[in-house]
């Protein structure tokens, strides 16, 4: 009989951590519902109607009311301004209307509660913020211009964040992923990531949140959100060589292949086909990125257009390549090309199949790729 209580007690406490584990677990990501308010944020954000209008799509279909994404474009008026505030709810409705006339009922969901008017709204505002940050704010801008402070606490944090359709948790998730997609809003988004960790966000869910950014928004703006949350969690600045440049091309695939050692993405621009034998692709080398040894039977062009590389000639020294410069590969001569051990790298590749595909070759050593360029 003891045997038997001693293994009920020890299936019930397996039982019980395989369970805390599932909830840890997830926690630590974000749910489709939150993946899509990060997406429907960050397009507001940007003004990108088309892509706001399918991240509409999505979210209510994942199951977000329409009150819910009101209240974000409602929210990031205080944040993207009014116009981008406005073009999205007039997304929302035009999306909202197709759906209906598509015989899809969105649920409404739960309107917010009014504005108590026992406090003004400045008390209510600075007792928000205070209990959202978890101390009083101060700062010399404040002092410098008082009435800013003045409407971040009767507007923000008074009219908007005590409206109850969103918590807080998630209103601070509408936020973060609006500064991450914007552009010069870096010590805004420091500041938000420590106040979404103190509201109940995870580590782990603000990088989602990033790598959601990266493939949604851009690159370089995932990259520099990416830094900030590491600059918060080292206590280390970033230098702005770490940034990604803004591409005239979108950065396309991560190119899966053993011909290339290190991460690289390939945007194709021009297919080949019977009546044109040239095809024209933007490829991105992270650092430290390069192809492997090749030749081109019709020879190739490479236009680069961003970052800082590498191109060399089988024999010949390595050359170093910046934004504007121009190679031309003869046929048949092995070469190999990528980013610098620092810097990413973009170019624009030319190539003409007429006389057969690309040859690939041995992969660079890195005895090769680290050898000194030719300046």
């Amino acid at each position: 009989m003891l045997k038997k209580y001693i293994l009920f007690f020890l299936v019930l406490i397996i039982h019980q951590a395989l369970t805390a584990q599932s909830n840890t677990d997830s926690s630590s990501s974000l749910s489709p519902k939150q993946h899509c308010i990060v997406n429907i944020s960050a397009h507001t954000a940007t003004g990108n109607i088309p892509a706001l209008r399918l991240a509409v799509a999505e979210g209510l279909n994942s199951g977000l009311t329409i009150s819910e994404v009101k209240e974000i474009m409602v929210q990031l008026y205080a944040y993207a301004g009014f116009p981008r505030s406005l073009n999205a709810l007039n997304t929302l409705m035009a999306v909202l209307e197709d759906r209906k006339k598509n015989g899809i009922k969105d649920e409404s969901g739960t309107e917010p509660t009014s504005f108590s008017t026992r406090k003004s709204m400045l008390q209510t505002g600075t007792e928000n913020q205070t209990r959202l940050i978890g101390r009083k704010i101060s700062g010399e801008v404040y002092s410098f211009a008082p009435v800013i402070d003045r409407f971040l606490k009767e507007h923000l944090f008074g009219a908007i964040f005590s409206r109850t359709n969103l918590d807080w948790k998630t209103r601070e998730l509408v936020t973060i992923a609006a500064l991450a997609a914007m552009t010069g809003t870096e010590a805004q988004l420091r500041s938000h990531y420590g106040v979404g960790l103190y509201n109940g966000l995870t580590h782990a869910q603000l990088t989602e949140l990033i790598t959601i950014i990266e493939n949604s928004v851009s690159r370089r703006q995932g990259t520099q959100a990416r830094l900030v949350l590491q600059s918060l969690t080292d206590q280390k600045p970033y230098t702005a060589a770490q940034i990604p440049e803004e591409t005239v091309f979108a950065t396309g695939q991560k190119i899966n292949s053993s011909n290339f050692t290190g991460n690289a993405w390939l945007q194709s621009l021009i297919t080949a086909d019977s009546s044109n034998s040239i095809k024209v692709g933007n490829v991105t080398f992270a650092p430290g990125a390069r192809t492997n040894w090749h030749y081109h039977q019709a020879g190739q062009i490479l236009m680069v257009t961003g970052g800082l590389g590498y191109y060399q000639e089988k024999g010949s020294p390595k050359r170093l390549l910046r934004k504007g410069d121009v190679v031309k590969c003869l046929p048949n001569i092995l070469h190999w090309h990528g980013a610098s051990r620092d810097q990413e790298f973009i170019q624009i590749a030319i190539s003409n199949i007429q006389n057969g595909p690309v040859v690939w070759l041995d992969p660079v050593t890195d005895e090769v790729y680290l050898a000194e360029p030719l300046r």
